[in-house]
């Protein structure tokens, strides 16, 4: 339930104002997918703009936590404030975030500079949640130069982060078998940078013959992403990678590629939430509409085949749609 406080304008106006409680209610809110939370994006969009999104992947264990927070660390040095959005696995009872704010993310909770915020994934595959983009919108109108965005580390599902980062990050580690896997061409192809982590670990500089023998495959040495050799915990190699970062966000800014990027990926975000509305939509009629649930009946008596269903269902959601007030 939307308390008085959580009035879309004043909690707006307050995260327009640098007010971190109101933030944190305002994500809350998007969160939940309160109508309020949709109306303080909706108010705040015009604000957004110029952060800069980051997008850290890879598989799981590779160290992303800890190299999020060693790029944080370098940032703050030259007074960068930064936002970061990590997205965890959610527990299949509250649907939170399972870990929380991470641990290794705990020496910059008290730096009025940072702004950390866990979000639970809640069955939403692609590893990323599904108010990841709005999370980040808001992050973006309350300040912050910089979001970083560590996604729950879903392996070769990870492809979402496209549709949020202006650049993305994959990190890999040596001597894991998530990494040999990452190599597949379904996520060798998001990365802008590469990050190999654990570099004095045995392994390394096999895998780094490998990633780059992988990034030589495309004839198109524009395509290739900078590889970088990086320790999270010792913190050496990370000047290295925040410099490929800034440099090929230099390269986006050198012509009109960083708003291409961003228009493809808005294009997407609203494609995907208009298709989740209806999906709901579909669900809904499944469960209460008298007519649809006779037609599932149909299906299960061999009466109507699924594909015939499917299509009835749609166009009666189509319908349904194109009759209310609002669509006029």
């Amino acid at each position: 339930m939307t308390r008085a406080s959580d009035a879309p304008a004043e909690l707006a106006d307050a995260v327009a104002a640098g007010d971190r409680k109101a933030l944190a209610r305002a994500i809350s809110l998007v969160e939940r997918g309160e109508p309020a939370g949709a109306a303080i994006v909706s108010a705040l969009y015009p604000r957004t703009g110029r952060a800069f999104v980051v997008g850290i992947t890879g598989p799981s264990g590779v160290g992303k936590s800890t190299l999020v927070s060693a790029l944080v660390r370098l940032l703050r040095a030259s007074e960068t404030t930064v936002g970061v959005i990590s997205v965890d696995p959610s527990s299949p009872f509250t649907r939170g975030a399972l870990l929380g704010d991470r641990i290794r993310l705990g020496e910059h909770f008290l730096d009025p500079g940072v702004f950390i915020r866990s979000m639970g994934t809640r069955g939403h595959v692609g590893g990323l949640a599904e108010t990841t983009l709005q999370a980040t919108l808001l992050l973006d109108a309350f300040g912050v130069d910089v979001v970083l965005v560590e996604t729950v580390g879903a392996g070769q599902t990870e492809v979402e982060i496209t549709g949020v980062a202006d650049v993305v990050v994959l990190v890999l580690q040596p001597g894991s078998g998530d990494s040999i896997q990452a190599l597949k061409a379904g996520i060798m192809e998001i990365p802008d940078v590469i990050a190999i982590n654990k570099q004095d670990e045995p392994g390394a500089k096999l895998l780094l013959n490998d990633v780059r023998s992988i990034i030589g495959l495309d004839p198109d040495p524009e395509k290739h992403p900078e590889v970088v050799m990086t320790s999270a915990r010792t913190g050496d190699g990370v000047a290295d990678l925040l410099g490929a970062i800034e440099r090929y966000r230099s390269t986006l800014g050198a012509g009109d590629l960083l708003a291409q990027r961003r228009r493809k990926s808005l294009s997407d975000e609203v494609v995907s939430l208009a298709a989740g509305g209806y999906l709901r939509r579909l669900r809904l009629a499944i469960r209460e509409d008298d007519a649809m649930l006779e037609l599932i009946d149909a299906v299960h008596r061999r009466e109507v085949d699924p594909l015939t269903a499917a299509g009835r269902l749609a166009a009666h959601v189509v319908e349904e749609v194109s009759d209310a007030p609002d669509s006029r």
